[in-house]
């Protein structure tokens, strides 16, 4: 069933799949006008501890989708789902460029074996 993604709950069991990666994966999912999901995209794939992205690369993909509103989340294999410094920065980036494009960013999930981080909760988005 195709339900809308509305919260962190609805969201994590698309990101099942790399919650257990040994490097961090970058992943976009495209939402509809009633938020319920399009396509999930791989954005990038990084080393243990960092993922370089830029907002060209996240939205070019949802642009293609026509999708009105994105999703992004990514693994830390360390297991701390605290956000980092370069997180938090990739986030506002994100947001601006959303805000530009009309495809705003609805919520960024840091996902870990045994937990997670919803940037929205946490009042970063």
């Amino acid at each position: 069933m195709n339900k809308p993604l509305q919260t962190a709950e609805d969201i994590l069991p698309h990101l099942k799949y790399i919650r257990n990666k040994k490097q961090e994966y970058l992943v976009c999912l495209s939402l509809d006008s009633q938020l319920k999901l399009i396509a999930k995209h791989t954005i990038t794939i990084g080393l243990v501890d960092r993922v370089l992205a830029h907002p060209r690369e996240v939205y070019a993909k949802a642009i293609i989708d026509r999708a009105c509103s994105i999703i992004i989340a990514h693994n830390h294999p360390s297991g701390e789902a605290t956000p980092s410094g370069g997180d938090i920065e990739l986030t506002q980036q994100l947001v601006a460029a959303g805000q530009f494009l009309g495809v705003p960013l609805l919520e960024h999930i840091i996902v870990t074996r045994d937990g997670y981080y919803s940037f929205k909760n946490g009042h970063l988005i």
